[in-house]
């Protein structure tokens, strides 16, 4: 597989959404900061103090399903909320009304026009899948389905394992690598014969415990060292830079 850049033994590649195929993990930070931001506002007053769209988007929310997500931010915060229910409206003060609140923003910028493909990684998998590569894609989010089709990619993926499948199934979230050994299982090849493509920290952790053949991480925010630290084998800025369309500089 030298045009992709990957061990000879790799047979499926299984990719995140945001941050690797699309860029909607700047959508997703601008519709946490405004859900955390509100209800900061409302609790602290003039001890208000933001949620910062970078820092604690990185360190508590990326790559976690949407209730760990709240629950981890809240807790660098100190601040413990009860659970609630899955179906709790969006004006809930729960760990999940607040999740829904935020998938309702999720969900306006999204039918607004707001998510856009990383052409790197269209590119790639595309090239992967006609060399006879499967791919995955392995999503905490609840709404893949309606990213993909808004960015006509969803013919591209043999296996979708998103927030919803994983409702269904069970499944741990990210760090925990339970979503892509699921993909891997559905594709029929075992974690060693599949390389994972992870933005996120988390998503790292995973593809470590999850003892996978290769793990890359795209580095779309200057975090190359920590995602090397968290399990990647190899860091790059964009998919191109490993084939499949051409080549950039390593990260």
């Amino acid at each position: 597989m030298t045009d992709l850049g990957l061990p000879a033994t790799i047979l499926a590649c299984l990719f995140d959404l945001d941050g690797v195929v699309t860029r909607t993990a700047a959508v997703h930070a601008a519709a946490w900061k405004e859900t955390f931001d509100a209800f900061l506002r409302d609790r602290d007053g003039d001890a208000f103090r933001p949620f910062d769209a970078h820092a604690d988007y990185d360190q508590y929310v990326d790559g976690l399903p949407r209730a760990d997500g709240v629950r981890s931010f809240l807790a660098s915060r100190g601040i413990d909320l009860p659970d609630g229910d899955p179906g709790d409206p969006p004006d809930a003060l729960t760990v999940n009304g607040l999740g829904n609140r935020k998938n309702e923003r999720v969900l306006e910028k999204i039918r607004s026009g707001g998510v856009e493909a990383y052409e790197g990684t269209i590119r790639y998998v595309t090239a992967a899948r006609a060399q006879g590569l499967r791919t995955a894609l392995v999503s905490s989010s609840a709404n893949a389905r309606d990213v993909l089709r808004a960015i006509d990619a969803e013919g591209l993926f043999d296996v979708r394992i998103d927030g919803v499948v994983a409702a269904e199934r069970g499944l741990p979230g990210k760090p925990r690598p339970d979503t892509f050994l699921a993909a891997a299982a559905d594709l029929g090849v075992e974690a060693k014969q599949a390389a994972v493509f992870e933005d996120a920290l988390a998503g790292m952790d995973a593809g470590r415990s999850g003892h996978f053949g290769y793990v890359v991480g795209l580095d779309r925010v200057g975090q190359g060292d920590a995602l090397y630290a968290h399990g990647a084998d190899i860091v790059v800025r964009d998919l191109a830079e490993l084939g499949g369309g051409g080549r950039g500089e390593r990260a």
